[in-house]
């Protein structure tokens, strides 16, 4: 990210250990761990393409939209799936009654997950019993103004201290506190996704990220985690609890 160096706090992309095809029996998350997993739906395709194609493809092929909305459903549902001890057919999701995806009450499982997605790449986060929440933005992306939208959106600390940064910084502080505060929206799940304004996070981007303030109550015990699943996309995660321990995995074909 121009104008910032990364720090020791950012999960790096060699912080991802690879996990193949087919998935079984992956252990439950334990008490403040957070499972990551990052897809590259293209390479996936690809490989799927090799081993059952006659043609030589030696690029991940295009994929329609159709193709990628049943590639991630597909995949969320083998992750779970593994997790579960069930083929991932059988997994039955849900909504809530603001649209929060769940595992359907049969399961009988105290797994809650997250999934983001931009353009064929995927980051699903697993935890047992404590909501959490993910986002995936591309890290190229900037925004038009930065700093207008931080007023317009983000509560009057952040705007403030994103204007206290140098100018070459804001882009960078933008995406990580935007990809921040889309995690906790996901995370809380309680109709917060258009009062961005009612919790504050930490914009420095040289500092570890936080959740300083939530609806004036302190930090509320949030957790916040940045990830770099690889040099093109950044990514972060949130739980509302005090301790966060993310392992990070990645998924490849057989």
């Amino acid at each position: 990210m121009p104008g910032v160096t990364e720090v020791a706090f950012w999960i790096s992309p060699g912080a991802f250990m690879p996990r193949y095809m087919p998935l079984q029996n992956m252990e439950t998350p334990g008490p403040g761990e957070v499972h990551l997993w990052y897809l590259d739906l293209g390479k996936l395709a690809l490989a799927l393409s090799q081993a059952f194609s006659a043609e030589n493809l030696e690029q991940p092929p295009s994929l329609t939209v159709g193709q990628l909305r049943f590639a991630r459903r597909f995949y969320l549902r083998l992750l779970l799936g593994a997790y579960l001890g069930l083929p991932g057919k059988d997994v039955i999701l849900r909504r809530s009654q603001r649209g929060k995806p769940l595992l359907d009450v049969s399961h009988s499982s105290q797994l809650q997950f997250s999934m983001a997605k931009s353009d064929d790449r995927v980051l699903v986060g697993i935890s047992r019993d404590i909501p959490v929440g993910v986002d995936l933005e591309p890290a190229n992306r900037r925004a038009r103004n930065s700093l207008r939208l931080a007023r317009r959106y983000f509560s009057v600390a952040e705007a403030e201290a994103l204007q206290s940064l140098p100018v070459s910084d804001h882009d960078a502080a933008f995406l990580r506190a935007w990809a921040c505060k889309e995690a906790v929206v996901k995370a809380y799940g309680e109709g917060i996704a258009n009062q961005l304004c009612r919790f504050t996070v930490e914009m420095n981007p040289a500092l570890a990220p936080a959740m300083l303030d939530f609806d004036g109550e302190g930090s509320a015990d949030w957790s916040l985690a940045i990830l770099r699943p690889d040099e093109e996309y950044i990514a972060a995660t949130a739980v509302h609890q005090s301790r966060l321990n993310p392992l990070c995995f990645k998924l490849l074909a057989a």
